[in-house]
């Protein structure tokens, strides 16, 4: 008898720590971030993130995909390990502004100057397309040298 209650215990036991285990369906938020607009913001923005991730996705982030036209990026995330308002303040300490979460102050400072708000000067620069790709600006600029 004291067997069976054992193996009943045992049970019960596995069953609650499964169900504790099955997680929330993996959810997408779109957040808007107005210093997405070049390569290397693009690319700094990204670096952050894939730190934030953890090794195996364990920090609840899945995937992201970046959208430098719109500057917005897309986030899918497992709701029951992370926040949308965790993502955005994880955006603002990477230097950049996350829809109305400013970034922190000290790593916007970091940020190089392509990569500031508008307002203060940031963004593409004319002459200096930022939106391509570094090999086709690369190749870009020295066919306009060579045109002179």
């Amino acid at each position: 008898m004291k067997k069976m209650f054992l193996v009943m215990i045992i049970l019960a036991a596995a069953i609650t720590t499964r169900a504790q285990v099955m997680q929330s369906k993996a959810q997408w938020v779109t957040i808007s971030v107005p210093q997405l607009k070049c390569w290397e913001c693009k690319a700094r923005l990204e670096q952050y993130l894939l730190r934030e991730t953890g090794g195996q996705s364990d920090a609840g982030i899945i995937k992201f995909n970046t959208y430098m036209s719109t500057g917005t990026i897309r986030i899918q995330y497992v709701p029951d390990r992370i926040t949308v308002d965790y993502l955005r303040t994880s955006i603002a300490n990477a230097g950049f502004d996350a829809d109305t979460v400013k970034a922190n102050e000290d790593s916007y400072k970091m940020l190089p100057p392509i990569c500031k708000r508008k307002d203060e000067g940031g963004g593409p620069q004319k002459g200096k397309p930022c939106n391509l790709p570094p090999e086709d600006r690369t190749s870009m600029l020295t066919n306009e040298r060579r045109d002179k």
